[in-house]
């Protein structure tokens, strides 16, 4: 199993719980019709939602594949440690990455989604109370188990990242990273909207281009729609600068392609160097289909110059 080089993933978080079933059926058909393949969840989303548990965006998922058949022609992304240990628990009190935790975790994730394996499975959070050696070598045997095809980490410092590839050796280890990422870059002494965050950096694009067998996903890559949305603030951490100069030249080459901001945004992280799989969460069918616009685009030499040098 493979993701597609140049492809858009298909955000689950608010299915559920603020995105309904019925929508969310809608919107998921409609990827379908339009080439898309890559679904992101998680074993805990969206338990912070009113009324939520953490079950709702895998369940949705679940239903929708066996309803429409379609299990083997999509590639499912979940995540395991960020689940509460306890229903009702914060933040503070997830269930982790051990043996014991990971295990339960696979089998709730297989049961909601109704099928026997994940397509890439993710240690969702750090856990630096649980040796890492126990942590890489139960996900490598859910791959060897066949309840995982790849592996991968969200959020986690490099090093860790690192020490997690080489403890595994020649078994099944990390090869998908999630960070978040978007054209506008934040100010790294600014938190970042939350805590759990990690922002991609130059040492970690460096990473994935020097050890060739990584990908890199991003998440919040359109900022929850500050790009276009009078009424969504951008957060603080980018409140500096360089984001007017940038927010300029985006608009400018938005308006040379015909394409809306979001679209262009898209297309630059796609065409990244190294390649960015952007992770886009939808609420609407209309929303959807002006995400999947940006696969149509191309940013020029000249173009793609001119929005990596504003704002520097």
């Amino acid at each position: 199993m493979t993701t597609p080089q140049r492809t858009i993933a298909l955000g689950t978080l608010a299915f559920g719980t603020t995105v309904d079933e019925p929508t969310s059926f809608a919107v998921l058909d409609r990827f379908a019709e339009l080439g898309g393949t890559v679904l992101d969840t998680a074993n805990n989303y969206a338990y912070w939602a009113a009324g939520g548990t953490g079950d709702e965006s895998e369940t949705t998922l679940g239903n929708w594949l066996a309803r429409r058949g379609l299990r083997d022609s999509v590639v499912l992304s979940t995540k395991a440690g960020g689940r509460p240990a306890v229903s009702g628990a914060g933040p503070g009190g997830v269930e982790g990455l051990s043996e014991k935790a990971l295990r339960a975790a696979v089998e709730g994730s297989l049961s909601r989604l109704r099928t026997d394996r994940v397509d890439v499975y993710w240690s969702h959070v750090e856990d630096r109370n649980v040796p890492l050696a126990e942590t890489v070598g139960v996900f490598s045997d859910l791959v060897k188990e066949g309840k995982a095809g790849e592996l991968g980490v969200s959020n986690h410092a490099l090093w860790s990242v690192e020490r997690a590839r080489a403890l595994a050796g020649d078994r099944p280890r990390y090869t998908h990273l999630q960070y978040r990422d978007s054209y506008l870059q934040p100010r790294f002494d600014t938190p970042l909207p939350s805590s759990g965050h990690r922002h991609v950096t130059p040492e970690l694009r460096d990473y994935v281009r020097a050890e060739g067998d990584l990908r890199l996903w991003a998440y919040s890559a359109l900022l929850s729609g500050a790009y276009t949305r009078d009424d969504v603030e951008l957060p603080a951490a980018y409140d500096h600068p360089g984001t007017g100069p940038r927010l300029a030249a985006l608009r400018e080459i938005a308006a040379e392609l015909g394409a809306s901001v979001n679209q262009t945004v898209l297309a630059w992280l796609l065409d990244s160097d190294p390649p960015v799989l952007p992770v886009v969460g939808v609420s609407g069918v209309a929303q959807l289909e002006e995400v999947m616009g940006a696969l149509a685009l191309r940013l020029d030499e000249d173009q793609r110059r001119r929005l990596d040098a504003a704002g520097v």
